[in-house]
């Protein structure tokens, strides 16, 4: 009785199933690349994209007043409601605070990109890496405790000004309309120091991305055509920037429109658009009015991506 003989190749050596396969998947590439595919697309369609749908979906229900359930009837009235005053001031003030932020970012990261980028050396830079992703191993809650904690009345800001003499300027700030109170802990200028602590690294990283692959022959070209230092950075480095910093943007901008712990703990009791959608979502349980508002950033982030993108951002990231 003769044994089975698995097939050979053409060097006579036997081939195994493993190797079998392996062949065939090597002569239909296609096939391969769809395979390895099928569990990330079945991911983002299934639970991702079918997520967002449901969310759209629950926005054109309603919330009936008088039992507190939602009726499922298809309706506009939802909708409706976002189009007053409220909402409108809700939307402008958190894009203003995000823009804010966002510029704030980019200018105290500029610098430290293009130190880290072009002046430091191989330790100094490994010693800026960990000292801007420090912050990020510990507790998101937790460092916006530890702020609260700084910028209270008796916090080490006041004590500070106190110190150097410059509580007329801290009353100064806190006496601003729609930025000041009466501490900082509970103004909007607080609210701000606390939302560029938390999203500087993600723009500071971006920024000295870009800035590192900015090719050194551009910089010594500009410096023999006699371009003076300041000429140099505004004609060569900061348009080759300008990728980085829009792609930082896109952290620091998006972060701060949708964030609802920082504005429940720090800031005026002013709702963004992030505490508006927890509030209607899991306090007034008006899920189809939290489902219509969460449209509103998600429409301000696809404009903001398409003009990000066009602007090379993407690459920069």
């Amino acid at each position: 009785m003769t044994t089975f003989q698995p097939p050979a190749d053409r060097t006579g050596r036997q081939l195994t199933w493993s190797h079998k396969v392996s062949a065939f998947f090597f002569r239909h590439p296609r096939l391969r690349i769809a395979l390895l595919l099928v569990l990330p697309g079945m991911w983002l369609g299934l639970v991702y994209l079918g997520s967002l749908l449901a969310l759209v979906l629950q926005s054109f229900y309603r919330l009936d007043e008088f039992s507190g359930t939602i009726d499922k009837t298809i309706t506009l009235d939802t909708w409706r409601s976002l189009f007053t005053g409220v909402v409108r001031d809700t939307v402008v003030r958190t894009m203003l605070m995000a823009a804010a932020v966002t510029v704030t970012c980019a200018a105290i990261a500029l610098p430290i990109g293009y130190f880290m980028a072009r002046v430091a050396t191989a330790r100094a830079k490994a010693a800026l890496y960990v000292a801007v992703l420090m912050p990020l191993w510990a507790s998101y809650i937790v460092r916006v405790y530890s702020w609260r904690q700084i910028l209270a009345a008796e916090g080490v800001i006041p004590w500070v000004a106190d110190r150097l003499h410059l509580t007329w300027l801290l009353d100064g700030v806190l006496g601003l309309p729609s930025v000041g109170g009466p501490d900082l802990v509970s103004s909007m200028a607080g609210q701000f120091l606390v939302f560029v602590y938390i999203w500087l690294p993600y723009m500071i990283l971006p920024v000295q991305a870009a800035l590192e692959r900015v090719p050194k022959s551009f910089l010594d070209a500009s410096a023999d055509l006699g371009a003076r230092p300041a000429t140099t950075f505004r004609r060569v480095t900061w348009p080759l920037a300008i990728p980085g910093i829009v792609a930082g943007s896109i952290f620091t901008f998006s972060l701060t429109l949708g964030d609802y712990i920082i504005p429940t703990l720090v800031g005026a009791s002013k709702p963004s658009i992030g505490l508006s959608i927890y509030q209607f979502q899991g306090v007034a349980g008006n899920l189809p009015l939290a489902a219509a508002y969460t449209m509103i950033p998600i429409s301000i982030m696809a404009v903001y991506l398409l003009v990000a993108r066009r602007m090379g951002a993407f690459e920069a990231l």
